[in-house]
C-alpha cells in the first residue's frame, strides 16, 4: 500500500499544518512526498537546494508529528524526488549559490509554487477583475504584454496568489520559459550574502538568466541605496532584452518613499493594477471556495454570510475566520452553525460598541428597546406593531431597520436579537441586516432615514445644569 493513501500520512500532513499554520505548511511541507517507511525510518522527497534548509528548520517537528501521527518514534530524512515531465523550469531564488548559503538561513523561494495559487482558484470580484486579467495576459504571453506589470495592495488580498498564478500557468503549458519567485526582502538578503562571500557575479546569473523574475513586496527595497542598485540593473537587464516582470507592493510607485525616483519611473512604465478589498458577494464566494479546497462540508450557509458581514478587510482575515470556525467545531464537537459561527466572531471581530460620550455629558443606555422605540417613532408606528407578526411593507421596513441597528449597536447574539422581535430566528435576523445593506447603498432615501436615526441614538444628552 502506499503510505500516501494511508490514514497515518494523511494525519501527519494535518498535524503539520495546525502545527505551523497554511502559509508556511503550503510553501515548505505541502510539496513533501513519501518515498520509504520501514516502521522506524520516513524518508521524504524534498529538492536537493532546499533539503539541509528542510531538516535544520523543520527536523524536529517532523519526527515530532510523524511520532503522533505513526504512532512511534520516527526518524525523517530525505531524499531527492526525481524530475517530473511536462513541468516548466521552476527556479529556486537564493540568495547566493547553494554552496554559500548558510543551513539556517531560508532559500528566498523553493524550487517549486504555492500549488492551490491558480487561477482557476482565484475569485474575480469588481475590486481584483484588472489585476487578475492583467496577471493572466502576461502568464499567457511573458514579456509581450504589460511589462513591467506592477500590482499593488493591502496585505491579504491577493497580490502573491497571483504572482504563483502566474508561475503555476506559465511551468504548465510553456514548460521551457524559465520563472523565479523571490520577495525583496530575500532578494536583499541573498544579495548581502552574495557581497560577503564575493559571489554577486553567481547571484547576478540567478536573478538575469530567466525569462519571467516575480518579485513581490518590493516596498522592502526603501532605504536600502546598494541592494535598490543592483535590483535598477536587474530591472534593466531583463526589461531590456524584453523579459517579463511582474512586481507587487503594498502602495502605488509614486508613494514608494526612499525608492529612488529612476526606480520608481521603471514600475510606472507598465500597467499598474490595484486590488481592492473584495465586496460581500466576493467574499462569500471566496468562502465557499476555501471550503470547498479543503474539503470542509459547511451545512447552514448562513456560516458564510456572518464571516462575510463580519471581517470585511482582506481575503486572508476572512479565510483565517473560517479555519477558526472549523477549528472549534473539530475541537469542540458543536455544530458547524450560525451559533458557532457568532461565538467566535464575537472573540475574534466583537461588534463596534457605541462612541463614549464627551466629558461631562451622560449617554442614554444602548438597549434593544430604545432603539425599537426610536424607529418607531421615527416611522411613526408602535413597538407593538414593529414586533408583531405582519409582514406589512409600512411595518417590515422599520423593522429590519431596526434589527441591523441592534446588531451594530448593541452586543445581543443573533439570537438574543430574535427573540426581542417577535421570536424571530438568526436567518431572519441576518436577512433583515443584508437587506438594510442593500437598500441602503441603492436609496438615498432608506440611507438618509438610517442615518437620522443613527445620529439620535447615538448623541449624548448634557447632564450639566444651565
Amino acid at each position: 500500500m502506499h503510505l500516501e493513501l494511508t490514514p497515518a500520512w494523511s494525519d501527519f500532513r494535518a498535524e503539520l499544518r495546525r502545527a505551523v499554520g497554511e502559509t508556511t505548511y503550503d510553501l515548505w511541507l505541502a510539496p513533501l512526498e513519501p518515498r520509504a517507511w520501514d516502521g522506524a525510518l520516513l524518508l521524504l522527497d524534498a529538492p536537493p537546494a532546499t533539503q539541509a534548509w528542510l531538516a535544520d528548520r523543520f527536523g524536529s517537528l517532523l519526527e515530532r508529528c510523524a511520532r503522533v501521527a505513526f504512532g512511534v518514534a520516527v526518524r525523517v530524512a530525505f531524499t531527492a524526488a526525481p524530475a517530473k515531465p511536462g513541468r516548466g523550469r521552476a527556479l529556486a531564488a537564493t540568495g547566493a549559490a547553494a554552496a554559500t548559503t548558510p543551513a539556517a538561513t531560508p532559500p528566498a523561494a523553493a524550487d517549486h509554487f504555492i500549488p492551490r495559487c491558480t487561477f482557476d482558484q482565484f475569485i474575480i470580484g469588481d475590486g481584483n477583475r484588472l489585476a487578475h486579467g492583467a496577471a493572466l495576459a502576461v502568464a499567457e504571453a511573458p514579456g509581450q504584454t504589460y511589462n513591467p506589470l506592477f500590482l499593488c495592495a493591502s496585505p491579504g488580498l491577493g497580490k502573491t496568489h497571483l504572482l504563483h498564478a502566474i508561475a503555476n500557468y506559465i511551468t504548465e503549458f510553456d514548460p521551457e520559459t524559465t520563472v523565479r519567485y523571490t520577495t525583496a526582502e530575500h532578494f536583499t538578503n541573498g544579495f548581502l550574502s552574495a557581497l560577503h562571500s564575493r559571489s554577486v557575479e553567481d547571484f547576478k546569473h540567478l536573478y538575469r538568466d530567466v525569462d519571467v523574475l516575480l518579485i513581490d513586496d518590493v516596498q522592502f527595497l526603501a532605504s536600502k541605496a546598494k541592494t535598490e542598485e543592483e535590483f535598477f540593473h536587474t530591472f534593466n537587464a531583463l526589461h531590456d532584452s524584453g523579459r517579463q516582470l511582474v512586481l507587487t507592493c503594498d502602495r502605488v510607485p509614486r508613494q514608494l518613499d526612499g525608492v529612488a525616483e529612476r526606480l520608481r519611473d521603471r514600475f510606472e512604465s507598465g500597467l499598474i493594477a490595484e486590488l481592492s478589498p473584495p465586496d460581500r458577494s466576493t467574499r462569500i464566494a471566496i468562502l465557499r471556495k476555501r471550503a470547498e479546497l479543503d474539503r470542509i462540508a459547511i451545512p447552514d450557509p448562513l456560516v458564510y454570510e456572518l464571516l462575510a458581514d463580519r471581517i470585511t478587510d482582506n481575503v486572508r482575515s476572512l479565510e483565517g475566520g473560517l479555519i477558526r470556525v472549523v477549528a472549534h467545531h473539530s475541537l469542540t464537537s458543536k455544530p458547524l452553525d450560525a451559533t458557532l459561527t457568532e461565538r467566535v466572531l464575537d472573540q475574534i471581530r466583537p461588534v463596534s460598541q457605541p462612541v463614549s460620550a464627551a466629558p461631562g455629558t451622560t449617554p442614554s443606555p444602548m438597549t434593544t428597546a430604545r432603539i425599537q422605540a426610536e424607529v418607531a417613532a421615527h416611522f411613526g408606528i408602535t413597538v407593538e406593531e414593529l414586533v408583531s407578526p405582519t409582514r406589512a411593507a409600512r411595518v417590515a421596513w422599520p423593522r429590519q431597520i431596526a434589527v441591523h441597528l441592534t446588531r451594530e449597536l448593541t452586543p445581543a447574539s443573533l439570537q438574543t436579537i430574535g427573540a426581542a422581535f417577535g421570536g424571530r430566528n438568526h436567518a431572519t435576523v441576518v436577512h433583515a441586516c443584508r437587506r438594510v445593506a442593500e437598500r441602503a447603498g441603492v436609496s438615498p432615501d432608506d440611507a438618509a432615514d438610517i442615518a437620522s436615526i443613527f445620529a439620535h441614538l447615538t448623541a449624548v444628552t448634557d447632564d450639566r445644569v444651565c
